[in-house]
């Protein structure tokens, strides 16, 4: 794929950018939000994309050869880098001083007793929280567009947005070496730390009414993250239901539920390093399936794991056979082929 020269750029990214003024006089409530996500991509275009890469190379890495994945594959996803703004200087509430709502969808936490709660209604606008929990230093990572969770551990480093998309999901980045990681797949896949596999920890996606219950002690971000935001609007439109992907995704002939049918997934990663390809074991629940027969066995990486429908918490939870947490993520149906294939 060739760069686009200047004259194309602007023609394109003016285009877009007008398209988003004129929407703001023949749309209303969730359409307008539904022709900003269609649209807004196109004033990527305003950015010189031949710099993309840039602050891999101010590492002195060439990205052409360290990547793990197809660089055209690379896609801009319109804000800038940090565009989406990473909290990294967490508040937090009480269950008594939380302005969210028991039916709020949140990520759960628990690491060494300590619990936290991170409503859905912050992370759709800022993607990433770099926290402590229980001692350990961690990243809370959500993607909107295609509902992944990772929580993984940090270490002394944080991660930013990088306004970068891989088969329509997030992409990472860590502020140390500017490598990037694709976050389904919690690895490094261009930089420095290309093939990087993160420490992940489990993270549960359930209501906030339900991860109280079982944790009443529970911290909950704060909307004091020193953004304006409105943290009780989702700015997607109707994106979570509709059949519609925004960016190009591969492998979609091998889906056979809806696009944003919810599954969980569990995966682990060999170390080997095809090209554009993950390696390891993997393996997929549909949670509507598992509503209805509520534990499934299967054989994963050399032993039997279970995944079970925890009514608790209204959400599926993946165990070792003696009962030990697997780190697990939900996921939209049309992520599953696109980052894993059998």
């Amino acid at each position: 794929m060739k760069p686009l020269n200047r004259m194309n750029r602007l023609i394109l990214g003016t285009g877009g950018a007008v398209a988003l003024l004129l929407g703001t006089f023949v749309l209303q409530a969730d359409g307008w939000e539904n022709f900003k996500l269609q649209y807004f991509h196109l004033t990527s275009f305003l950015n010189d994309q031949t710099q993309e890469l840039d602050d891999v190379r101010k590492q002195n890495i060439n990205p052409q050869t360290n990547t793990r994945i197809n660089l055209e594959q690379l896609l801009n996803g319109g804000p800038p880098k940090d565009g989406i703004p990473s909290i990294d200087n967490p508040q937090f509430d009480t269950p008594s001083t939380t302005p969210f709502h028991e039916n709020d969808i949140a990520i759960g936490v628990v690491i060494n007793g300590e619990a936290k709660a991170y409503p859905f209604g912050i992370m759709n606008w800022h993607e990433i929280v770099n926290d402590t929990v229980g001692g350990k230093n961690v990243t809370i990572s959500y993607c909107p567009l295609c509902d992944t969770i990772v929580a993984f551990e940090r270490g002394n480093t944080t991660f930013g947005v990088s306004g970068k998309l891989y088969q329509s999901c997030l992409v990472m980045y860590d502020r140390a070496d500017d490598s990037l990681y694709s976050q389904p797949w919690a690895l490094g896949v261009v930089g420095k730390q290309v093939n990087d596999t993160l420490n992940r920890i489990p993270a549960v996606k359930t209501t906030l009414g339900e991860w109280l219950d079982k944790h009443p002690d529970s911290q909950i971000l704060s909307t004091d993250t020193g953004h304006q935001r409105d943290y009780f609007n989702y700015p997607y439109g109707d994106y979570y239901t509709n059949d519609q992907i925004i960016f190009p995704v591969r492998n979609q002939d091998q889906r056979n539920l809806h696009p944003k049918a919810i599954v969980s997934y569990i995966w682990e990663h060999n170390g080997e390093t095809p090209f554009n390809e993950f390696s390891g074991s993997h393996h997929a629940f549909s949670h509507q399936k598992l509503q209805q027969t509520g534990e499934q066995v299967v054989e994963f990486n050399g032993r039997k794991v279970k995944a079970i429908w925890d009514d608790s918490l209204d959400t599926v939870r993946v165990e070792e056979m003696d009962g030990t947490v697997i780190p697990s993520s939900t996921a939209f149906a049309f992520v599953y082929p696109a980052f894993f294939r059998d």
